[in-house]
């Protein structure tokens, strides 16, 4: 890339500003910190802020040049109602502080590009503020959306719901797909303008890296496994009690089985299966969390996953048999995806409505992941490159100049 020369006060280095609302579970954080490292890597003269809600932020590690800002933590209640995670305070009260602290960052760093993960206007518009002072200042606005975002009728109504075109429309320069359209096409039925639609680009999924070094701290199985993963884990329990039903009701299954929970399974569900997984006698090797998931994957002969859009990255990237028993509420999000990654060949899906649920289904599941092919036995044309698109991109979008604060 060539040299930047910053604003009017000479500032030299490129900065990207990530914004991660996180309300519910990982997939936020883990997708803008995949996009801040690469980029960091790939530009030895930026640094990269990401911005978030999640309350584990501080257990991953963050390559240099790539910082975190902790947002107050917000959860959806049971009724749908979304409260402060600690804080004690109100809702009201608790956006108008993410927002005010939303504000003080970009004013602060100073960010060149800004990459706003999936909400356009933030939680509860807390984003407003920041995109009217960025835009007016000259930095680059980009909108960064997972390959499946929902049911396309019920997207375009909360989309309308949220004023989120008007946004796109009035401060973003381009809209980031990251995934390729053969998979899915979340921007049919919205009523963006052709100008618009012009500048979204489909990347290609976020490629991931398993690190050198070997799980520590957890009591790997020396026989080939499967890995149960249910990302964030808040609501997975029903895939793990799947998994150990399987593992309870036939002795016989080829391959160790390696549970993890996710950080936000609940305490009650993890200790009843912590005391099942203890009983099946060294067949289950079971824990909440490990923040380098990628090795767990890369080590395992096959994956049982819900198939969120971070799981289903890893699964591409480190070429591994899979089977995806995706949710259906309260998205349809990843039913979709693993109903068209099982049509193009690269995952086989467990949807309980059409195969089952019993112990028997799960137990042949894994029993096939020894001979299942890999993703990469069916070739789709760009399918992995999201970060060197992102790369590319970013470099098309930096600004010559900005506008003095």
């Amino acid at each position: 890339m060539d040299d930047y020369a910053g604003d009017a006060g000479g500032r030299y280095g490129r900065r990207v500003l990530l914004y991660s609302h996180d309300t519910f579970g990982l997939g936020h954080l883990r997708r803008s910190r995949t996009i801040a490292s690469a980029m960091a890597a790939a530009d030895p003269d930026l640094s990269a802020l990401i911005t978030t809600g999640s309350p584990i932020a501080g257990r991953f590690d963050f390559p240099y040049r790539v910082d975190h800002v902790r947002l107050p933590g917000v959860v959806k209640l049971p009724d749908g109602v979304y409260a402060s995670h600690n804080l004690g305070v109100n809702i009201e009260d608790t956006v108008k502080l993410r927002a005010a602290l939303l504000l003080a960052a970009e004013e602060a760093f100073d960010p060149d590009l800004i990459i706003v993960d999936k909400e356009a206007w933030g939680f509860r518009n807390e984003l407003s503020g920041t995109l009217e002072t960025a835009k007016r200042r000259g930095a680059r606005i980009v909108l960064g959306l997972r390959d499946v975002l929902d049911d396309a009728e019920v997207l375009r109504k909360e989309w309308d719901r949220k004023g989120a075109v008007e946004a796109i429309e009035r401060f973003y320069d381009e809209i980031w797909v990251y995934g390729v359209p053969e998979v899915c096409q979340p921007l049919d039925g919205i009523p963006l303008s052709d100008k618009m639609l012009s500048k979204v680009t489909y990347t290609g999924y976020l490629r991931r890296e398993a690190p050198d070094w070997p799980v520590i701290g957890i009591p790997m199985p020396e026989d080939p496994y499967v890995l149960v993963t249910t990302g964030g884990g808040g609501d997975g329990a029903d895939l793990i009690d799947w998994a150990l039903r399987a593992y309870e009701e036939d002795a016989n299954i080829p391959l160790h089985g390696v549970l993890v929970y996710g950080p936000f399974i609940d305490a009650q569900r993890r200790a009843e299966f912590d005391r099942r997984a203890a009983a099946l006698e060294g067949r289950v090797t079971a824990f909440s969390f490990d923040p380098r998931l990628e090795r767990l994957v890369a080590d395992a002969t096959g994956v049982v996953a819900m198939g969120g859009y971070n799981t289903f990255c890893e699964i591409l990237s480190l070429d591994k048999p899979a089977v995806i028993a995706p949710r259906t509420k309260p998205r349809l999000e990843q039913y979709v995806r693993a109903e068209a990654a099982e049509r193009l060949g690269l995952i086989r899906m467990l949807h309980a409505p059409r195969d089952g649920h019993s112990a028997s289904v799960m137990a042949n599941a894994i029993r096939g992941l020894v001979d299942q092919p890999k993703p990469s036995a069916n070739r789709i044309s760009g399918l992995m490159d999201g970060l060197k698109t992102v790369a590319e991109r970013s470099a098309a979008l930096w600004p010559t100049e900005k506008a003095a604060k």
